[in-house]
């Protein structure tokens, strides 16, 4: 066995070990690093060197930017907003509280750019509110995971923007304007299997639509939906960067957060600055360690070799992309979505473009695969974060707060 082949096995296969034994990511990513760098006779002195050039970018400062945008505009009041906005749009439908939490999730993604949040702040609300109203609790449970996953998708999404700094030379408004049509399919679908378990089980319908009440919540709602609109239209028309439109997004939402909703006290936005802090330092530690890693992974080789063997089991580009869904799958299963796309990026994007697939596409097709990841186990956080949501307290006062907003 030569020495770099050696070194390729003590790489993946300690990281693989690591994450079977259930190490923090950051720590699984980081000693095997260590590892197949001392394998290789490396000074560790590159180490730091190539985890602080790995944070070392302009665009990656879009990320804490969005995330603190999306901590702000939860906390603010703004998904009781949106929930209303698509009861008065899909509600009347058959199974439409299933729809609402359908739609509502593709309008609070496009705010939070978060699956997590998207479950926890809206779940909260929908699922005991779906319960009370006659829909069993696994189906609710599974609407709102489920559907979160269109957050992921619909920008400004900070996934995205890690993609696009980890593919290199991929331009974030054009990732941002690709995900619509992607997140919109796969609401449409979700709503369909929905509709037919909806009248399967017979549950009910609710207000029939009035153009006068969706144009009212519209209008209620207009200040949260703007903010994806500056964020969107300023990247993709060029009037600022993706990191410039960040900064903004997280004034205005401070701005609306405070002063127009009054959902959230200045207190409140010091604790969500917190959360925000907590937030980053792993996402910009996975970030570090995940260029240490990369640089690896380059060094070795590793890319060439992933897609040279993939192509050695088949020339068919079908079916090389259809492994390359699988492969992403099976990480997601294993790993939560940054790590992945940090990670297999620079492994799988190159087996990509090989066959065809543009950047943007295969960005699109990546992020779609960690958020199904999300809802399977062993890791899937998503998965573990819904189940917990429907208590009593929330059932008892659902019926009550939903009239509330709705009015």
């Amino acid at each position: 066995m030569n020495p770099e082949t050696l070194s390729t096995l003590i790489l993946l296969g300690s990281f693989i070990v690591m994450i079977i034994l259930r190490f923090p990511i950051a720590y699984a990513v980081g000693i095997s690093t260590v590892l197949c760098m001392s394998s290789m006779g490396q000074n560790l002195v590159t180490l730091p060197q190539q985890m602080v050039k790995g944070v070392w970018s302009f665009s990656l400062m879009a990320v804490p930017f969005f995330i603190t945008m999306g901590v702000l505009m939860g906390s603010g009041g703004i998904s009781d907003k949106l929930i209303a906005l698509a009861n008065s749009l899909v509600g009347w439908m058959r199974g439409g509280l299933a729809m609402v939490n359908i739609v509502a999730s593709y309008f609070f993604g496009g705010i939070s750019g978060s699956a997590s949040a998207d479950t926890a702040s809206l779940g909260s609300i929908l699922i005991p509110m779906m319960v009370d109203e006659g829909y069993d609790a696994d189906f609710s449970t599974a609407v709102t995971i489920t559907s979160s996953c269109e957050g992921l998708l619909v920008p400004p999404s900070h996934n995205m923007v890690i993609y696009a700094t980890t593919a290199g030379g991929v331009s974030v408004g054009a990732l941002f304007m690709a995900g619509y049509l992607p997140g919109a399919l796969l609401a449409l679908s979700l709503m369909i299997g929905s509709y037919i378990i909806s009248v399967k089980r017979n549950y009910p319908k609710g207000a029939p639509f009035s153009l006068k009440t969706f144009g009212k919540q519209l209008l209620d709602s207009f200040w949260a939906l703007a903010a994806v609109i500056i964020v969107v239209v300023g990247v993709v028309g060029g009037l600022f960067t993706a990191t410039e439109s960040a900064a903004i997004a997280v004034v205005y939402s401070l701005i609306v957060s405070v002063f127009i909703y009054k959902g959230i006290t200045w207190k409140g936005v010091w604790e969500s600055f917190d959360k925000c802090v907590e937030t980053l330092a792993i996402v910009l530690i996975l970030i570090a360690m995940s260029a240490a890693f990369g640089n690896c992974l380059t060094l070795l080789h590793v890319p060439a070799k992933a897609a040279t063997l993939i192509t050695t089991i088949t020339s068919n580009p079908v079916i090389i992309i259809l492994l390359l869904n699988v492969i992403l799958l099976l990480l997601g299963m294993i790993m939560d979505m940054a790590p992945i796309i940090l990670i297999a990026t620079p492994i799988l994007l190159p087996v990509a473009q090989s066959v065809g697939l543009h950047p943007i596409q295969f960005g699109i097709m990546m992020v779609l695969n960690c958020g199904i990841g999300l809802l399977t186990p062993p890791v899937g956080a998503v998965l573990f974060i819904g189940p917990r949501l429907p208590s009593a307290p929330w059932k008892r006062s659902s019926r009550l707060r939903f009239r509330s907003i709705s009015a």
